[in-house]
């Protein structure tokens, strides 16, 4: 009989160092809103839930607290914070700021670049039609992210980057506060995406400026 083929064994999958866990973790729940604003988290009860001792935790919620999510309180712990009045409107000017220019030198568009928009607008859709609203919230950016990138300006793109944890958590506030948001964004993306198709920079310029304003709006509820 011929020999049986060798058993080929593959080393388990290195996890990624438990400080790293935690803080993904934790940034997550903050991002998707499992950990509103207004929440206090122990070191225990994060310890135990991502399965590690206090030591990462701690290593974990220092880091946090340098990008602005929480607040720690020794021997109490972490309070989540919530998102500014002040907050919300620095980013909506960062992003009209950049966001409006970013739009005018799309046109003329590329083939390519409309293309990406186009698989784009697609992938929110499905993930509209999904109901998950951090995926959602992801797409959205990823679309506006896009056209920023498109732009070619290197430093434009990093301050663009430095605001997506804080686009993410306004994103999913505003989808659960004004569920016909949702809707409302996909309509306001496809008016984008044609009027830069179009070579209309100023029409792109104005659906941009009228959709990140009404960001504003929405998380503030001044709404109507």
């Amino acid at each position: 009989m011929p020999a049986a083929p060798p058993v080929v064994t593959h080393p388990p999958a290195k996890q990624p160092p438990a400080a790293e866990r935690v803080y993904t973790h934790i940034k997550q729940a903050v991002l998707d809103r499992r950990y509103e604003g207004g929440t206090l988290l122990t070191e225990g009860d994060l310890a135990e839930a991502v399965g590690v001792s206090r030591t990462p935790v701690r290593e974990a919620l220092l880091r946090l607290e340098v990008e602005g999510l929480i607040k720690l309180y020794p021997k109490k712990g972490a309070l989540v914070l919530a998102v500014s009045a002040q907050e919300i409107a620095d980013v909506v000017e960062t992003r009209l700021l950049v966001e409006e220019f970013a739009a005018r030198k799309a046109v003329p568009a590329s083939a390519k670049l409309i293309a990406r928009l186009e698989e784009l607008l697609d992938e929110q859709r499905r993930q509209v039609a999904a109901g998950d609203l951090a995926a959602v919230s992801v797409a959205d950016r990823c679309f506006h992210a896009e056209i920023v990138r498109n732009a070619g300006n290197e430093i434009l793109s990093r301050l663009y980057d430095q605001l997506r944890d804080r686009q993410l958590r306004m994103g999913v506030a505003v989808m659960e506060a004004h569920p016909s948001r949702i809707a409302a964004n996909i309509t306001e993306h496809t008016e984008l995406l044609e009027a830069i198709r179009a070579g209309d920079a100023d029409g792109a310029a104005q659906v941009v400026r009228r959709h990140v304003s009404r960001v504003k709006v929405l998380v503030r509820g001044e709404d109507r």
